[in-house]
């Protein structure tokens, strides 16, 4: 991978936009894998430096969150570019597909939202006849492509046996959760094992194919991506029937779920059903399973942002039996210590991290990531001097430096949404900012509606702030009131949202290039290239 990006200390801002965000007209419905050089140069040409993906990985069957994944490794079929595969075009490709298929394909490119189930289906329709074809012209023919497969599979052999097994039990399974499987099979008895790998020799290595042309087409888009950097997202666990926690059982306690007590996002908090870390179990083995998701992660990223840092420090849990919630560890200077430890452990593989650290975050958890000099975030709307008689906001330039300045998150309703609803008290305050009243040069801010004019005092703001790093909501950039995703909340909306243009004509679009050009106005005028 290219250095761009490696060290906090430049100044930079970026944009955050799901990859399924962003499908273009040879897309399939959703962005995928060769969507990223399109978006890296709009970007680019926009003065930025920094795309920010959501997580990638595969999702949990009937699942569209990326953050309830089946594999901490794994990317996602469905962010495989069909017609980028060569034995899809050599039986024809899109060309070679039933008119019925055709049809669904016309239907979802064309449909304002993703529609995961469709695209999936079709996807894996296209992929498996891809397979059948590279099983009768290239496997065991020794040609360079057989050749090729068998080199990853071989390099990917300490995470890709594990998942592409656990892949092929659980479609014979008919996706029941590992749970549920025959005794054998769930203890990971040898012989058992032993006997479902030659059983299922041919679905194991559909998987395994699956992957190689993920990681194939990944390797080309990455070297394809204009200077900007990359970064992913881990995702603080991954789902319960999943193949890390079918391997690595001792890991984890499944008799306490995790989730996070009640914040601003819920007023319950909120039990995600997923079993509690093992530290314990964890720390003995040297944490080999978290080094190896860092070492994934560093290898396909530039850097990447660790979701719900605190839940390393301090992980929030539901005892099944229904006794009380816990904390685990159970006191500060054992969670200061695991949550130190962790985060060495991601910083080992050499990737830029940056710490998602909003919610309910104590004050000891900030002051070990300032030591650290881990970057946090800085939300504006949450950037209060909350222990000051009437809270004010802070001054933007006084953010520090090793820190991520933005307007939201793929969780909070978008910047317009929360300007319309916030008291004019609330608008008072933010407009007394030396950073706002500068920007505003005497305009009205406490009364304004959410127009061009509002949206951009509040990014430029963010723009002049001290923190090096600046990762805006592609929404926020716009202006537009779409959300990505409403915590707590179980929908067919939520993880959905496309960009409203394909990403191979934003260059095309005269909405689209005003905000390129303003925002390489605000990265040349504040430093941030």
């Amino acid at each position: 991978m290219n250095d761009v990006g490696r060290t906090t200390a430049r100044r930079r801002a970026g944009l955050c936009i799901p990859l399924f965000s962003c499908p273009s007209r040879h897309s399939w419905g959703i962005g995928d894998i060769g969507d990223i050089g399109h978006v890296t140069e709009w970007i680019r040409d926009a003065g930025l430096r920094v795309l920010q993906l959501l997580p990638l990985n595969e999702m949990a069957a009937g699942q569209q969150s990326p953050y309830s994944a089946i594999s901490a490794m794994a990317i996602d079929p469905i962010f495989i570019r069909v017609s980028g595969v060569p034995d899809f075009a050599a039986l024809g490709g899109e060309a070679g597909m039933s008119a019925d298929d055709r049809d669904e394909l016309d239907a979802v490119r064309s449909a304002p939202r993703v529609e995961y189930q469709r695209v999936r289906r079709l996807k894996r329709a296209a992929l498996g006849a891809a397979f059948e074809h590279f099983l009768d012209v290239e496997w065991g023919r020794e040609t360079d492509r057989d050749r090729a497969l068998r080199t990853f599979v071989t390099e990917q052999a300490w995470w890709i046996e594990d998942y592409s097994l656990f892949r092929a039990i659980h479609a014979r399974e008919q996706e029941r959760p590992w749970t549920e499987w025959p005794e054998k099979l769930q203890r990971r008895e040898p012989l058992a094992i032993d006997c479902a790998r030659r059983e299922l020799a041919r679905e194991v290595l559909f998987h395994q194919y699956l992957q190689w042309l993920a990681a194939t087409q990944w390797r080309a888009a990455r070297a394809e991506t204009h200077g900007v950097a990359v970064f992913g997202d881990l995702p603080f666990m991954v789902d319960g029937d999943s193949a890390d926690v079918w391997a690595r059982q001792h890991e984890f306690r499944f008799d306490v779920s995790v989730g996070v007590p009640p914040d601003a996002f819920s007023a319950t908090g909120q039990d995600w059903g997923v079993p509690l870390y093992n530290w314990d179990s964890m720390g003995a083995g040297d944490f080999l399973w978290l080094r190896e998701r860092a070492r994934r992660s560093a290898d396909l990223y530039d850097g990447y942002r660790v979701d719900h840092l605190v839940g390393f420090y301090r992980t929030y849990g539901r005892p099944k039996d229904g006794s009380p919630t816990l904390f685990s560890p159970r006191d500060e200077p054992s969670q200061t210590a695991i949550g130190e430890r962790v985060l060495g452990v991601f910083r080992s593989a050499g990737a830029e991290i940056i710490a998602e650290d909003l919610g309910t975050v104590p004050d000891f958890v900030r002051a070990s990531l300032a030591r650290l000099g881990v970057p946090g975030f800085r939300v504006l709307r949450w950037e209060r001097h909350w222990h000051t008689d009437g809270q004010p906001f802070r001054e933007p330039s006084e953010y520090p430096p090793i820190s991520v300045a933005t307007s939201g998150t793929h969780d909070t309703e978008p910047l317009a949404v929360w300007w319309e609803s916030a008291s004019e008290e609330e608008r008072r305050k933010v407009s007394v900012v030396p950073t706002l009243v500068r920007l505003a040069a005497g305009a009205d801010l406490v009364h304004a509606d959410y127009a061009a004019f509002v949206r951009d005092v509040l990014l430029e703001a963010l723009f002049a702030s001290g923190s090096n790093l600046v990762a805006l909501p592609m929404q926020d950039v716009f202006g537009w009131r779409d959300r990505i995703n409403e915590t707590a909340i179980v929908d067919g909306k939520n993880w959905t949202f496309r960009l409203p243009w394909p990403a191979d004509e934003l260059d095309q679009i005269p909405e689209a290039r005003e905000r390129q050009d303003r925002l390489r106005t605000w990265t040349e005028r504040y430093s941030r290239q």
